[in-house]
């Protein structure tokens, strides 16, 4: 069980522990025939209709021109800036790449449409370049006194604001603060032609009480009254200049935040500890149309916990204008990410999810929050009715860090640009009448991620298994419905203790209980004692017994072993299916074993595998009974996206076919295709895990999301024309 804060709106934001009931209506796919003006009348929630891979696979920062047919990234690695043209939302393309003269680590466009401003760090000297989108072409540079980070302009396109940086060196004496040159903010006045265009610095020195010799300003957002807001990030601090005349209207010390969290990297997510006293350090701000402004509190300064035991507040803040906390999540909003299986656990100790980004617009009429998780992999949407009370509304699946937010109302569009994977995600709005494709799978108080194995049985229940993302081992109940609901977890037990396996597989024993398997360590001779384990364990999860491959094949172990296990009807015979080739397999053949529960004997067949893409491999993941001598495998590579070349099930006979035991040469088995997962379902993600078939003979695919990330629970109907009769 895990338990939730319940903020209040007061100023003083009292405190209450309570249970988590979360009731959401959910419905399971999106048509593809809704049309995006479809979508946005009226706009309730988003979805996602298209990711687009960057060609140099970085993209951090984003706009678009002001129609919101074209978006303009930034890509460091590559020292350019790319376009990528979204007239079609749904089918994004390539508008070519612009190369810039150093770094790029933020861009603006003006409000009609003619400039793209390019904040770009160099070694010798940092520049803001000016694009003339007209002709994608640098019309000028302008020379900064610093390291620029985050570029806003004014909606009247009279200003643009620049966080001078100056990054602390994390190298130098232990990224200790203060350390110099200090940062600032920088106005440029954007009257006449760019050649004309003149700057203003404003020091930021002296304001904060934590190292007021060396702020950091991190983001900057400018209101309809052309005041720029302005985070401290490692200062904890928020400041207000007027852009007209570059005075200070006020700053506040952004504070500190006491709520319950994770706070233990133990494999096991538990609600049961306490951030205290954390320093919130806000990355991105944004103003609301009411005129408060919203901060996500990811941290970055963890070296001096003299203020408390954590550092960011892994969630967002609505502040008054005056500074005043209105509104805080606390533990809600990483709750909700166990809830979606999008928590990452290894990240306890740090900052948990890393609220980085956040964006505020007004989709007709409504105004919503979009809060980004760098290290969970979605974005959190908001309605902002009440902005001192924001109503979650969903979780939003990106790629992988998601860095830069962008709202596109004119369109009905939000953007992300997904740093870590190189990806585009592309969401329209809708209105409540179109079914949602997300979540496909959520929890109603039982943390999970990381599906690695499916089980079903007769009715609407399935099983399911992670790998060693969680300890101890578990069984996860799981309800069908419009969207699957994990609606329990029984916890596996060796001799009265909690066991951890690294789990990949599981099918249900016709006598009770399960079979499982747990994938062994690369070489189990010269690091812990992990081999390669067939489980069978009793209804209440204790283990009954642990069956281990004959010597002569572990012998011959290399990682990527057992992946899947079923069983025929009777329980008569067990199969399991290696991941890839071992030290004995030739070239493109992989085992599937069998084993004899009556004479205890394992035995061995040989798989031929797909042709390996370049730069990758290909292996089996899953393996499902389809009939006493039929199996169902699924075969895919270890890529994902636009490199994603196999994704497929296929059928296997073993009727007639003797195994042999180890030693001896396996038979080849012949493969039918039964389905091309990329070319049927676009099933694009990397680690398709799982997969069973009910009785109603829907057959049902997922994928592990390695803990933090989109799960998507493929079913799908008159796939299998047989399957087991228990």
């Amino acid at each position: 069980m895990f338990t939730q804060i319940k903020p209040s709106v007061s100023r003083s934001l009292s405190i209450t522990l309570s249970v988590v009931l979360i009731a959401a209506v959910i419905t399971n796919a999106t048509p593809d025939t809704i049309t995006e003006a479809t979508f946005r009348r009226p706009v309730r929630s988003f979805e996602r209709v298209a990711t687009y891979d960057v060609p140099c696979q970085v993209a951090e920062i984003i706009a678009s021109t002001p129609d919101g047919e074209t978006l303009i990234y930034t890509d460091s690695t590559a020292e350019e800036i790319g376009f990528v043209t979204i007239t079609e939302s749904r089918h994004p393309t390539s508008g070519g790449s612009l190369k810039m003269p150093g770094d790029p680590t933020s861009v603006a466009v003006t409000p009609d449409g003619a400039w793209a401003l390019v904040a770009v760090h160099r070694s010798d000297k940092d520049v803001l370049v000016v694009v003339d989108l007209g002709t994608r072409t640098i019309n000028t540079t302008i020379v900064l006194g610093g390291q620029p980070d985050s570029v806003a302009i004014s909606a009247d396109g009279r200003y643009a604001a620049i966080a001078i940086e100056n990054e602390r060196d994390e190298d130098v004496n232990d990224g200790v603060m203060p350390q110099l040159p200090a940062g600032f903010l920088t106005i440029i006045d954007l009257i006449g032609s760019p050649s004309a265009w003149t700057t203003r610095d404003v020091d930021l020195t002296g304001l904060a009480d934590r190292f007021p010799e060396d702020p950091e300003p991190e983001y900057v957002s400018i209101n309809a009254s052309n005041q720029a807001a302005v985070t401290l990030q490692e200062n904890n601090h928020v400041v207000i200049v007027d852009l007209v005349t570059g005075d200070f209207v006020r700053h506040w010390s952004a504070g500190t935040t006491t709520h319950l969290a994770d706070t233990v990297e133990d494999n096991d997510i538990q609600f049961v500890n306490q951030i205290v006293n954390a320093r919130r350090e806000p990355d991105a701000i944004a103003w609301t149309p009411g005129g408060r402004l919203v901060t996500a509190n990811e941290s970055d300064y963890d070296l001096d916990l003299a203020d408390g035991e954590f550092s960011g507040g892994r969630d967002f803040t609505v502040f008054s204008a005056t500074g005043e906390v209105l509104f805080e999540p606390s533990a809600a909003l990483e709750l909700q990410a166990v809830r979606h299986g999008h928590y990452p656990d290894d990240r306890s100790e740090n900052r948990g999810i890393e609220t980085e980004g956040v964006a505020i617009a007004v989709h007709d009429h409504r105004t919503f929050l979009f809060v980004g998780s760098e290290r969970g992999n979605f974005v959190a949407v908001y309605r902002l009715d009440d902005e001192t009370n924001p109503e979650f509304v969903q979780i939003l699946p990106t790629g992988v860090g998601p860095e830069g937010l962008l709202p596109i109302p004119q369109r009905g569009l939000f953007v992300t640009a997904n740093e870590e994977d190189g990806t585009i995600s592309i969401f329209q709005g809708k209105p409540d009448w179109v079914p949602t494709s997300y979540p496909q799978v959520v929890s109603d108080g039982v943390p999970w991620s990381a599906l690695s194995g499916l089980a079903a049985d007769r009715g609407n229940t399935v099983y399911a298994v992670p790998d060693n993302a969680f300890s101890p081992s578990r069984i996860w109940t799981l309800k069908l419905g419009h969207v699957a609901r994990v609606t329990g977890d029984l916890t596996i037990t060796k001799g009265g203790e909690p066991a951890s396996y690294d789990l990949e597989g599981i099918a249900m024993r016709p006598q009770g209980g399960w079979w499982v398997v747990s994938e062994g360590a690369e070489d189990f001779r010269v690091a812990e004692l992990t081999k390669n384990l067939l489980i069978r364990v009793n209804d209440d999860g204790s283990v009954a017994e642990e069956i281990e491959l004959p010597d002569a094949v572990n012998q011959q172990q290399r990682s990527n072993g057992f992946e899947g296990v079923t069983t025929n009807a009777d329980g008569s015979q067990v199969y399991v299916a290696f991941q890839r080739e071992w030290s004995d397999d030739p070239a493109g053949l992989v085992k599937i074993g069998r084993y004899t529960p009556v004479t205890q004997a394992l035995a061995f067949y040989h798989y031929p595998l797909d042709a390996a893409p370049d730069g990758g491999w290909v292996g089996l993941s899953e393996i499902t009974c389809i009939g006493d001598d039929t199996l169902l495998v699924v075969e895919r590579d270890n890529q994902q996206r636009d490199d994603a070349q196999v994704k497929r099930l296929y059928r296997v006979s073993v009727a007639g076919i003797s195994p042999t035991p180890a030693g001896m040469t396996p038979p080849v088995l012949a493969k039918t295709l039964v389905r091309d997962l990329l070319v049927k379902d676009d099933y694009r993600l990397e680690k398709i895990e799982g997969a069973a078939l009910t009785k109603s003979g829907e057959l049902l695919v997922v994928n592990d999301n390695d803990g933090a990330g989109e799960t998507r629970l493929l079913r799908l109907y008159g796939v299998i024309s047989r399957h087991p009769s228990r």
